[in-house]
């Protein structure tokens, strides 16, 4: 990792505070409202069980704001791939050039992913599961489809989204006499039925795949099975989210008035909602963030249209920066907050209250200790992005 100074010319200001948007978010661990949320008196007040509700990964099937985190930030590796490479053609770089950057920052967020995940006592064996790792592994084959146009990027997406469904699908399900809880699924899980058993959580085929790939690795113990019910194969799917990214960030790119690209963007986020809402619906496939289904792929990637449009409307269509700068500062910096945020929260949060009180979280008030001390290291952190902005370092892979 690098530190370069760079100029702001030629960025998509929108797509800047869309990720800040999204990295403040992740870096925010769900602003401790799960823990407000479950202590009286907040416990009986019906916004704070919401906003919890918004702020916590759903068991399994469906989604709320805190599932679309990764999605957009995926969904955003392809818009940016579209501005990042046009430019570097534009300085000069042969296709081999840039070609053999994409291998090399697949190779560095691959391995930066896995060191994350082994940081502390979280992870003590490799994992191909963060969000950092999943994006290295389809990155290159990212790359392959630059400029390709719409025509053959969709049909990628398609063939993708397809095969995933079908090895799903034709995988065979588990005996009638199967215990669930030998992949870690309790018996009160939300399990699907039907057609759906096929993306039960720890039955499916990539929970197969990896009970054969993990353990090719040193291990501790022989891996059996994910606690959360993710798997190393998340990368195919959702390499198809990152497509559309792709092809949102050629449109955006394209000569014309911004109100009609604003335009084609919310109403092609209205076909990629309705079609997942529908494949799941109608119970063609379910829609599970954890295993990134087709129908999830659809609908979160529709979601992340229309979350880009909102910002595309205000700060580049209606000319109106200044209200995206603030969020701006962390998206030009979003590997290094990610990093920040995924290393340093507890240390941040231990030195404020070593310098200003060990009960400077409870001054708001008793049982809002999580959402104060996770303001305050959010602060912290964004405090840290402005310093670099203001003197134009900018880090990246």
């Amino acid at each position: 990792m690098s530190a370069q100074t760079v100029a702001n010319r030629e960025r998509l200001v929108s797509l800047d505070a869309y990720r800040g948007m999204v990295m403040l978010a992740m870096a925010s661990g769900g602003f401790g409202l799960e823990q407000v949320a479950a202590r009286p008196p907040y416990s009986d007040q019906p916004i704070w069980r919401f906003l919890a509700e918004q702020f916590t990964h759903v068991p399994w099937r469906g989604g709320v704001f805190w599932d679309m985190i990764q999605p957009s930030f995926m969904f955003m590796v392809g818009v940016s791939m579209a501005w990042s490479y046009a430019r570097r053609q534009a300085q000069g770089h042969s296709y081999g050039r840039m070609f053999g950057h994409a291998v090399w920052r697949s190779i560095v967020l691959v391995l930066l992913g896995i060191f994350l995940m082994s940081n502390g006592a979280r992870q003590t064996n490799f994992t191909f599961v963060n969000v950092l790792t999943q994006i290295g592994l389809g990155y290159t084959l990212l790359f392959l489809l630059w400029g390709r146009g719409t025509a053959v990027q969709f049909t990628a997406v398609l063939l993708i989204l397809g095969a995933t469904w079908a090895a799903f699908y034709f995988y065979p399900l588990p005996p009638a006499d199967f215990d669930p809880r030998t992949v870690g699924v309790p018996p009160d899980f939300p399990t699907l039925h039907g057609i759906g058993a096929h993306w039960n959580k720890n039955t499916n085929f990539a929970a197969a795949v990896d009970r054969e790939f993990l353990n090719w690795f040193p291990r501790e113990q022989p891996f059996l099975y994910n606690d959360g019910g993710y798997q190393t194969l998340n990368f195919v799917p959702s390499l198809a989210t990152m497509i559309l990214g792709l092809m949102i960030g050629e449109s955006l790119r394209a000569p014309g008035s911004r109100w009609v690209r604003l335009l084609g963007l919310a109403l092609f986020g209205a076909l990629l909602v309705g079609s997942g809402y529908a494949l799941d619906y109608y119970q063609i496939c379910p829609a599970v963030k954890r295993i990134w289904t087709p129908s999830w792929a659809l609908y979160s990637g529709g979601w992340a249209c229309w979350m880009l449009a909102g910002f595309y409307a205000v700060i580049d269509c209606l000319g109106l920066r200044w209200l995206g700068l603030p969020l701006a500062v962390v998206g030009m910096n979003s590997i290094l907050i990610y990093v920040l945020a995924q290393l340093s929260t507890g240390w941040i949060a231990r030195s404020l209250q070593t310098h200003f009180g060990q009960q400077v979280f409870s001054l708001a008030g008793e049982g809002l200790e999580p959402l104060v001390r996770s303001a305050s290291v959010l602060l912290v952190l964004w405090l840290l992005c402005v310093w670099l902005y203001r003197r134009k370092l900018f880090f990246k892979i």
